[in-house]
């Protein structure tokens, strides 16, 4: 400091003042690249109640679907496990669960792996590999473009049921050189950047339920350091085998009924669920100037550990409320400008009122009765996906922020007496209801806490409205080249092209086309449509 002093005692007063504006530029561009808000450009996603895209995401949590059933046989024999006695050791005393169809189902070959080796894949690498793919394609980039780019890869992954199924036998003969790479939480991560062909940050990650939001607030740290120009955060979590819901009976945390009954006096646990998703970030400069699909905008995220509490498995409200506050001065947003929270919301009476404190603690500060803050919990519409839950929240706030609605919160007839949302104000949407307006922003947390301590938020805002690109001149036909690696799959995806723009008519046909020609890699089986209008396209695809 001294030497700066000398260098600078001789300069003039004008000299002087372009050296602090100097240095108040370089400071400002520090600031502004700490703090720089992640777009989120591309989802994909598959959760109970035959959802395979953020289309039927939508259509389930808008309609108040419940997606929950019976374990089915192929995951276990839930008679051979179930005892209503909750004390019955050895034994689970729920029958229910939110279950993903054909995770039996893999084409090994679209990945270059082999047969022999996807037999002791766990699924749910399957899984991660087939929805990063969507998700990547949903957001313009092609997968085969991003090879030996600057793409980090964090994966939330927590259970290993498939390992489990293949040590049950007590069969050594069974082990062999996939065994490892087929069952490690860090191969789950690993393959991805394998198989695309990236080379930024990779990491798996476990914090319980708040793995998957901390992925993401990892990921946006690394997009601000300059680490990876683009980011692939997926979460995963299935359940193949009985073992967990056993212990789990044993701390009682989880609804006799299969119904996750979050903020109601009769809450008395969550139900297990499958689910794996994925989002595509990118730094919100970089994904305007490239014009990409803006689903919403990360604004502000921060995690922290609830430390020494009541017990490991008990939240923390002090820390959550920390982690809160330092997400919204990442932000640079006040608690009253927040409308809706999508909560941890697990179901647990002591949980419950833990997080609603907290959350009221921070976000009542300034809050009229006229501007409530609103809360739900996705939670009691599929299930706890665990592991997954954080990007299961993230997905339904930024598709409520696309449709402009709050979707139902189930299983609420009576609010929990030790929770007081008049003290907030909040209220709960029960039904679907518009998103709240009277604020100049739309800005929506998403919160989470995992059973062994860890504490995440993330701040949400709504997609800015881009203008809309300059038409040269206007085409009288448009293109719509379509591939795939084998004819079956290529017949499958004219069938969801058909469908999609039969329910999208109002759709620009030359984004469809542009996008399918260059945000889609291509393989060997190909057809193409011709088309002046987007019936036309459609009526073709369907004949």
């Amino acid at each position: 400091m001294s030497d700066f002093l000398e260098r600078i005692k001789d300069l003039s007063p004008k000299r002087l003042a372009l050296l602090a504006n100097e240095l108040q530029s370089q400071l400002d561009a520090v600031e502004q690249a700490r703090t720089e808000a992640i777009a989120i450009v591309g989802m994909g996603c598959r959760f109970p109640g035959e959802v395979s895209d953020p289309e039927a995401y939508w259509q389930l949590l808008s309609s108040g679907h419940n997606p929950i059933t019976q374990v089915p046989p192929e995951r276990w024999d839930v008679d051979a496990y179930y005892d209503p006695d909750p004390s019955t050791l050895g034994k689970t005393y729920t029958r229910w669960g939110g279950f993903i169809t054909g995770v039996d189902q893999f084409d090994p070959d679209f990945f270059g792996i082999s047969p022999r080796e996807a037999l002791h894949m766990d699924p749910q690498q399957r899984l991660l590999l087939e929805v990063s793919w969507e998700a990547l394609e949903r957001s313009g980039h092609a997968p085969k473009s991003l090879v030996g780019s600057r793409t980090g890869v964090y994966v939330a992954i927590g259970t290993n049921d498939y390992a489990n199924l293949q040590t049950r036998a007590n069969d050594l003969s069974g082990v062999d050189a996939y065994t490892g790479s087929g069952n490690g939480f860090c191969f789950a991560a690993g393959r991805i950047s394998y198989a695309l062909g990236l080379q930024g940050p990779n990491m798996a990650l476990d914090a319980a339920c708040a793995s998957s939001l901390m992925a993401v607030h990892l990921a946006c740290q690394s997009l601000r350091a300059r680490e990876c120009e683009l980011a692939l955060v997926g979460g995963v979590n299935l359940l193949l085998s009985p073992e967990t819901n056993v212990a789990f009976s044993r701390t009682r945390v989880m609804a006799a009924d299969g119904r996750c009954k979050t903020f109601d006096a009769a809450a008395d646990g969550y139900v297990r669920a499958e689910g794996c998703a994925a989002v595509v970030l990118k730094r919100l400069s970089n994904a305007v100037a490239d014009r990409d699909p803006i689903v919403a905008v990360i604004r502000g995220s921060a995690m922290n550990h609830g430390g020494a509490s009541g017990g490991l498995t008990i939240p923390n409200g002090a820390a959550q409320q920390t982690a809160i506050r330092e997400a919204l001065a990442q932000a640079r947003v006040q608690p009253h400008q927040i409308q809706y929270v999508e909560t941890q919301g697990t179901g647990t009476p002591l949980g419950d009122a833990i997080e609603v404190r907290a959350l009221g603690s921070v976000f009542k500060q300034e809050r009229s009765p006229q501007q409530p803050l609103w809360l739900a919990s996705v939670k009691t519409n599929i299930g706890h996906t665990e592991t997954a839950s954080g990007l299961a929240s993230l997905i339904k706030v930024a598709l409520a922020l696309q449709h402009q609605q709050l979707p139902p919160h189930l299983h609420l007839q009576q609010v929990n007496p030790e929770i007081s949302l008049a003290d907030i104000p909040a209220k709960i949407p029960t039904t679907l209801v518009a998103w709240p307006q009277g604020q100049p922003r739309q800005l929506a947390g998403v919160n989470a806490f995992g059973m062994s301590g860890t504490n995440a938020h993330v701040l949400v805002e709504a997609a800015p409205t881009l203008d809309a690109i300059e038409q040269f001149f206007e085409r009288p036909l448009h293109l719509l080249p379509l591939s795939a690696k084998t004819p079956a799959a290529l017949q499958q995806m004219v069938q969801r092209y058909a469908t999609y723009l039969a329910t999208h008519a109002d759709l620009d046909l030359g984004d469809v086309c542009f996008t399918a020609s260059l945000g889609r890699s291509h393989f060997n089986h190909r057809l193409t449509f011709v088309g002046d209008t987007t019936a036309h396209l459609q009526s073709q695809l369907a004949g």
